[in-house]
């Protein structure tokens, strides 16, 4: 006959049993009010206006056929200028602020909000397109209030995130929900490895922050997925261990300096033994592949030793490492194995690989 539990034992168990039942109903519902929350972050947030001289052709590319036709014919060679809004976030209490790079990357003029409804004029100190980061500074006569980063590589699909900014022009917005799924590719550029999330974020959200429970930013909305053009529920940020990054070195140098070898290169799946690679269609005369001796012709397997299996993952090896260094590619070349030291070139704004 088993051993009677002890009445302590039963007490100790219906306590334990309590609390899993209470962190499981927190976990289902949430706080009980983000309004804390939204007040110490809320001050971070900044409204961002924009005024970018255009052509008349773009001006009108958003209106009906015929009516560009007619506008186009009137307006012929003139110029026109345009308002854009976004959102930003500070990291400094000088006056630096982050946000997109299509927020601001093409403007004659850069106007700040506040959440206190000061308007400050801001320069633009640099940006990336290629990862749509971007970095901007105003001279506030006092310091400002200023976020922090978070760790975007500890969120799990689930967690709660805090979505801010202005969407629509509707200053010191917030949305709330879920991280949906990680590591999303949605064909915007090299760099994609989105958090997905179903906080709704719309027109005027790009480049405002993402927050964890913690008041600390852990990616910039960047991107939605509808039909109409409105939230759907799918809206994508960027995580912040990328931005965190891009915004240290645009603020030191101005600009993000990237790699490139001068090569056309298209997909090589498996065949029998030879494993699947990265075929150099064309190679550039003057660039870095041809004077290391890479050929057309070649399959690229490997890149300073890590597998290669598709284009785009060559590129972005590549893009990633500071013009300057070298990195050694492993090469097949009429059935034999290679390795191929090749100092990477400065990436022309112009180029894709």
């Amino acid at each position: 006959m088993p051993a009677p539990i002890p009445r302590r034992a039963f007490g100790t168990l219906a306590l334990a049993a309590l609390l899993v039942r209470a962190r499981t109903a927190d976990a289902r519902t949430g706080p009980e009010s983000f309004s804390p929350l939204v007040k110490r972050v809320m001050p971070t947030v900044v409204n961002i206006a924009v005024t970018e001289t255009v052509a008349s052709n773009d001006a009108f590319s958003a209106l009906p056929p015929e009516l560009q036709r007619q506008f186009r014919d009137r307006f012929r060679q003139r110029r026109q200028q345009v308002m854009g809004a976004g959102s930003g976030y500070i990291i400094d209490p000088s006056g630096y602020i982050v946000t997109n790079n299509h927020v601001v990357g093409s403007a004659d003029k850069i106007v700040v909000g506040l959440s206190d409804g000061t308007e400050l004029p801001a320069r633009l100190i640099g940006a990336d397109e290629l990862t749509d980061v971007a970095l901007i500074k105003v001279s506030p006569p006092t310091p400002l209030p200023a976020a922090s980063w978070g760790d975007s590589r500890v969120l799990e699909v689930g967690d709660w995130v805090l979505a801010a900014g202005n969407p629509f022009g509707l200053a010191g917005s917030v949305t709330v929900g879920i991280v949906s799924a990680r590591g999303r590719d949605i064909g915007a550029g090299l760099f994609d490895d989105f958090i997905q999330i179903d906080a709704p974020i719309n027109p005027g959200n790009s480049g405002g922050p993402l927050f964890n429970m913690d008041g600390q930013v852990v990616g910039m909305n960047t991107a939605i997925l509808s039909p109409s053009g409105a939230s759907a529920g799918v809206g994508f940020a960027i995580p912040s261990e990328l931005v965190s990054k891009i915004v240290a070195e645009l603020r030191e140098k101005g600009r993000i300096d990237r790699g490139w070898l001068g090569v056309s290169v298209q997909d090589v799946p498996a065949s029998g033994r030879s494993p699947a690679g990265v075929g150099i269609a064309a190679v550039d005369r003057a660039g870095p592949a041809a004077r290391a001796g890479l050929r057309a012709g070649d399959v690229v397997t490997g890149l300073n030793g890590q597998g290669v299996e598709s284009a785009r993952s060559l590129i972005r090896g590549v893009a990633m490492t500071p013009p300057g260094n070298t990195v050694h590619l492993a090469v097949r070349r009429q059935g034999k194995d290679i390795d191929l030291p090749v100092t990477v070139g400065r990436r022309p704004k112009i180029e894709e690989n």
